[in-house]
C-alpha cells in the first residue's frame, strides 16, 4: 500500500481522536460547572459534594493530560512523516481551521 494513503489513514484518525479528547474535556467542564451551579441553587454549603466536584476536576486534569499526549504525538508523527519520506501534504476532512494570525485577524476586525 503506497505510505501516503496509510499516512492519510493514520492523520485521519489522529484528528478524529484529537476531537474526541477535546469534546470530552469540553463536556466535563460542563460538568463540573452544573455541579457548582446546583449546589449553589439548593443553598448547601461548599463541603457538600466536594469529593465529587473534587473527583471531576482530576477528571479534567487527567483529559487535559491525555490532550497534549495526542498533541505531542500528533508533533512526533508530522516529524515521522517526513523522516519515511512522505511529502504530500495530508487534509483532513473535519480538522478545524487553524488560529488566525495577527494579520489575519486585523484584517478580520477591519471588515467587521
Amino acid at each position: 500500500m503506497e505510505k501516503a494513503i496509510v499516512a492519510q489513514r493514520v492523520a485521519n484518525q489522529l484528528a478524529t481522536t484529537e476531537n474526541a479528547i477535546d469534546a470530552a474535556l469540553k463536556e466535563t467542564c460542563v460538568l463540573l460547572t452544573g455541579l457548582l451551579e446546583a449546589r449553589q441553587q439548593i443553598k448547601v454549603s461548599a463541603v457538600f459534594g466536594d469529593d465529587v466536584a473534587r473527583k471531576v476536576s482530576e477528571a479534567i486534569a487527567a483529559l487535559t493530560e491525555a490532550r497534549q499526549d495526542v498533541v505531542d504525538a500528533h508533533n512526533e508523527l508530522a516529524e515521522l512523516k517526513l523522516r519515511a519520506g512522505i511529502r504530500t501534504k495530508l487534509v483532513v476532512v473535519d480538522k478545524p481551521a487553524n488560529v488566525l494570525t495577527d494579520t489575519d485577524a486585523q484584517s478580520v476586525r477591519k471588515a467587521g
